[in-house]
């Protein structure tokens, strides 16, 4: 089976959640040591909680999950969940968070890891193709891995 770009998509999921990478950056470097207090304080008033930010990435990557499960879409950017509270996201715990959000990169990748690189081209909606989802993905993922940065640097700042 030929999937030489599904084996580039999967790994560069992989990267970004636990590997060594060019950006010499993670999402396990990034959150692994965030104490449960820290987690749900935002900075200042305007940026986001870390526990804030892992959650909406969480939730749109069960979107997409859903969708490469050929489930309908039902998230979007007003729904309630895409932005959780941290009052919210308190009563879920902050390690129950982190384990979800590393769990559902690893379901990401079962779900495409033994496809051929022809399911990237299929369509899951009019117009929009698995290889934009997945993309999409990634490129949501790496922009929130900066914030997450941020957010960090500043919560250290004021300790």
């Amino acid at each position: 089976m030929d999937n030489k770009l599904i084996k580039n998509i999967t790994r560069q999921l992989q990267d970004v959640q636990d590997q060594e990478n060019w950006l010499d950056e993670n999402f396990k470097k990034k959150i692994d040591d965030i104490p449960e207090e820290q987690a749900f304080k935002r900075p200042f008033p305007e940026l986001h909680s870390v526990a804030e930010l892992v959650s909406h990435l969480l939730e749109w990557r069960k979107e997409s999950i859903r969708k490469l499960k050929g489930e309908a879409a039902k998230l979007t950017m007003d729904s309630p969940e895409n932005w959780r509270t941290n009052d919210e996201l308190k009563k879920v715990g902050w390690d129950k968070l982190k384990s979800d959000f590393y769990e559902s990169q690893l379901e990401l990748i079962r779900l495409i890891e033994n496809q051929p690189d022809e399911y990237l081209e299929k369509e899951y909606q009019d117009g929009y193709k698995f290889k934009y989802l997945i993309e999409g993905l990634i490129h949501h993922d790496l922009y929130h891995l900066g914030q997450l940065g941020i957010t960090i640097k500043f919560l250290n700042l004021k300790q």
